[in-house]
């Protein structure tokens, strides 16, 4: 499973330009990383479980990761989708209590962890770093509140809503428009709460009215906010 590792933060760009650690002091952030150990994983392998004691923060330098749950029926339910420069595992980290869902490589992907006892301290000694994990679980709970709202609305609001959540997390932009992963329907199949051939047909009926383009790895968006006014 590990393919490679380090000890030394200066062998982690990808992590000094991580969202979370800009505008951190450099020195602050150096000794921070100390004792970061970055693994490679493939796809489909759990990373975390449920109930699992939380030891160590999680950074991703590359691929995907889902979270996920299973509700009372045991259906599994995906509650977010991270991608290169989120974190993860934060939660534990703080109340130092076991985990609260599961957490699978959707693609090849390289985590990078830290010890949580590092990650408090960084939390302790700089009060930018507090600032940047409250915008982070802040913006996570406006996504939720904000999926919890169109549970009851049509499958083509639903769709649409998921494609603008993954692009607000993990949208990059390009000269066509905001490109995000081409992720498996089950997936937004999870994401959305409908079934995954309702969601294959509204991808299809987007695609032709020019709202989405599609190819093998990525979904393009020419227009955010045409996307945005489908949703009712």
């Amino acid at each position: 499973m590990e393919d490679r590792y380090s000890l030394q933060p200066s062998a982690h760009p990808w992590m000094t330009s991580a969202p979370f650690f800009q505008g951190l002091p450099e020195a602050v952030v150096e000794t921070a990383l100390t004792h970061l150990v970055t693994r490679s994983h493939p796809a489909n392998q759990v990373i975390l479980l449920e109930n699992d004691w939380g030891g160590s923060v999680y950074f991703i330098g590359d691929g995907w990761v889902k979270i996920r749950t299973y509700n009372m029926e045991g259906k599994e339910v995906t509650l977010n989708i991270l991608g290169k420069g989120e974190l993860f595992g934060e939660m534990a980290a703080l109340d130092e209590v076991p985990r609260s869902t599961d957490v699978i490589t959707l693609a090849p992907t390289v985590i990078g962890s830290m010890p949580a006892q590092d990650f408090v301290k960084l939390l302790h000694i700089e009060p930018l770093a507090g600032v940047r994990l409250a915008q982070l679980m802040a913006r996570r709970l406006r996504q939720v509140n904000r999926r919890l709202r169109l549970r009851e609305s049509d499958s083509q609001s639903r769709v649409a809503d998921t494609l603008l959540f993954l692009a607000e997390g993990q949208g990059k932009k390009a000269h066509t428009g905001t490109e995000i992963p081409n992720l498996p329907h089950r997936e937004l199949s999870s994401l959305s709460g409908l079934a995954r051939e309702t969601v294959t047909r509204v991808l299809t009926r987007l695609e032709k009215k020019g709202l989405i383009r599609r190819d093998q790895d990525v979904i393009c968006i020419p227009d955010l906010s045409a996307l945005e006014r489908m949703i009712v």
